[in-house]
């Protein structure tokens, strides 16, 4: 279909010229210039995306990039300017973004904020009000863009742990940090360029807290609109997430380490956490020798053994909340020798496998191959000896933990079949507090103008890969790669557009269409034109092109022009119902599995309502 649409333009660009040079001279009987062949170009091609897109037929990168093509093809994107989507700012801020919060995820900054703030128990509408809550503050006082690079991988667990799609969640969560960034002047872009225009065309800028007035109405109502009915228009999906049954749950042990926090509590002291991190507390071995009676009224002592029954991702969750070692000291020291760090791969034992009626000691796993046996699977049968000491059987499923980019020397050497990969990785404690920093230095010093923002989160990334935070042969499997192929495709279209003059062709109808009408009526209208622009466009260009368009409407009705400002902030920020107006959007529609037309859903009656709260508080805060 995109090569039929290409087809049909270039066979009728020619007709299009002669018909715009023959019966639109100069101006139509309305005073407003007539559209251009290239205008007519583009906003078809725009029609035909959108148009495919929301149908769903075909994936919305490969969509994205064909419009691309026929737009170069057509002429109205130069080629030289074809690709220059790809190294946007937008689309650069997009991938670091994905890549820090992986960054965060390995180091445990996502762990500290889940325990502290989050319980999967919650109803899903109570937690989307808590996260809510938490990424509108935030995004007040950072960039929006970074608040949700924060809470993604947090409310990604949370979801998982729940046993729920991560899609009933991300959006609400987008929209929050979307909401919450109107109320400063450094809560999103639109914003800061609001002000600049300002101080050109007024002699002063906006000052920090000039937005929370009307900015802290609209999103204080969408807040509540999104966190008491907006999650429910979203489309129920089938894929569900992953709960703790639909993965095996392995018999594993984690032994209390030197100088534990943990020596002299008794086991009991610890199902709390177990139960958090949906973590089975079965026993304790001690000297290989475990331990029957009442084990869970017994005294930790350094190099006691838990026995636990878990998923692979809660045990590490365990882990890591308890600062527990994966073996004893001298195992655990082999394993991290080199320095690069550690993976999980999980591997079954065939009938040929060396390990087939043998212990993993007697194999010499640990001293032959630096790998620890994290943790057994067999059927559901209990394990009673130490897991390096069990006998192993054909069938089992064997989780283990070894030096990283080893996995497949490993398996090999052991002839065991390795599954399939499933992303577990191991939370590193010890680089919490660093990759936080390293985060929050980034957020302050762009928040402050100090760096630019991509180029802020560039470093945070670099220095995420020397602190081996997130491991080199990681660094681009983080990225959604069909998520920069949509913007890098449709930011040269959308620079095409305003390039063509489209943009002015919408701000002339504009002021030609509310010639007579009250004031509020033109602020309603210059809001609605507004957020549909940044529903298609970026939502900085949005902010370029609308703001002197609100000025001259003001000074045509001979007004204040603070008013049409404020109203242009707030609805260039409010792009809800697509994913690419605003990057926070761009940046869900992969992890939640979003369809391109999923977002009108709660962005619609969204959009209507920060639009009807909007216009009154404009009125009373800043008076015509």
């Amino acid at each position: 279909m995109a090569v039929d649409l290409l087809l049909s333009l270039l066979a009728h660009r020619s007709q299009l010229a002669v018909l715009v040079a023959a019966g639109y001279s100069n101006q139509n009987s309305n005073g407003i210039a007539p559209m251009t062949s290239d205008q007519i170009i583009l906003f078809s091609l725009f029609g035909a995306v959108f148009g495919l897109l929301l149908w769903g037929r075909f994936r919305y990168d490969i969509v994205a990039f064909a419009a691309l093509m026929a737009g170069v093809v057509l002429g109205v994107v130069d080629s030289k300017d074809a690709f220059s989507g790809f190294g946007h700012p937008a689309t650069l801020v997009v991938a670091l973004v994905l890549v820090v919060s992986a960054g965060l995820v390995r180091s445990g900054a996502v762990l500290l904020i889940t325990r502290t703030l989050v319980d999967s128990s919650r109803s899903l509408g109570a937690h989307i009000t808590l996260m809510g809550a938490v990424g509108g503050v935030l995004s007040a006082f950072m960039n929006n863009v970074a608040a949700l690079a924060l809470l993604m991988p947090v409310d990604i667990q949370t979801a998982r742990k729940a046993g729920r799609s991560p899609g009933l969640s991300l959006m609400p969560l987008s929209f929050a940090t979307i909401l919450g960034g109107m109320a400063t002047l450094i809560g999103t872009p639109p914003n800061i360029i609001i002000a600049a225009i300002r101080e050109e065309s007024l002699g002063a800028p906006f000052k920090m807290f000039d937005f929370a007035p009307v900015g802290g109405v609209a999103a204080l109502a969408g807040l509540a609109f999104v966190a008491l009915v907006g999650w429910r228009l979203i489309p129920a999906r089938e894929d569900g997430g992953l709960s703790a049954e639909d993965l095996d749950a392995y018999i594993a042990e984690l032994v209390v380490p030197e100088d534990s926090k943990h020596i002299g509590k008794r086991l009991s002291e610890l199902e709390e956490t177990g139960h958090k991190t949906d973590v089975s507390i079965i026993g304790l071995m001690r000297k290989g020798k475990r331990l029957y009676g009442r084990a869970m009224n017994t005294v930790l002592k350094e190099g006691d053994a838990l026995v636990l029954e878990a998923t692979p991702d809660a045990l590490d969750e365990f882990r890591s909340t308890l600062d527990l070692a994966v073996a004893d000291s001298a195992r655990e020291h082999r394993l991290r020798a080199d320095g690069e760090g550690v993976e999980i791969i999980e591997v079954v034992v065939t009938e040929e496998s060396r390990l087939a009626g043998r212990t993993a000691q007697a194999v010499g796993l640990a001293w032959r191959q630096r790998t620890v046996l994290l943790g057994i699977s067999r059927r559901g049968r209990r394990i009673t000896s130490l897991l390096r000491k069990t006998t192993l059987e054909s069938g089992d499923i064997l989780l283990l933990l070894v030096p990283r980019d080893t996995g497949d020397d490993v398996t090999e050497w052991l002839g065991v079949l390795p599954l399939a990969d499933r992303g577990l990785a191991v939370t590193e404690n010890s680089k919490v507090w660093l990759a936080i920093g390293l985060f929050a230095g980034a957020v302050v010093a762009a928040s402050f103008g100090l760096i630019y923002l991509p180029v802020a989160l560039g470093i945070v990334v670099v220095a995420y890969v020397l602190t081996k935070i997130v491991p080199l042969s990681e660094l681009y499997t983080h990225i959604e790669w069909p998520v920069v192929v949509l913007l890098g495709s449709m930011i040269p279209l959308g620079a095409a557009l305003e390039k063509s003059g489209g943009t002015e062709l919408i701000a002339g109808s504009l002021v030609s269409l509310t010639a007579g009408m009250p004031a509020w009526a033109v602020l309603t209208i210059l809001m609605i034109v507004t957020m549909t622009l940044s529903d298609v466009l970026n939502n900085t260009a949005t902010t370029i092109v609308a703001a002197p368009v609100g000025i001259q409407m003001a000074q045509s009705l001979g007004v204040n022009p603070d008013p049409f400002l404020m109203a242009v902030a707030i609805a260039a920020s409010s792009a809800f119902l697509t994913p690419i107006g605003h990057k926070n959007n761009t940046l869900i529609l992969g992890p939640g599995g979003y369809g391109f037309g999923d977002y009108w859903r709660m962005g619609l009656p969204l959009e209507i309502i920060v639009v009807t709260v909007s216009i009154p508080a404009i009125l009373f805060f800043w008076p015509l």
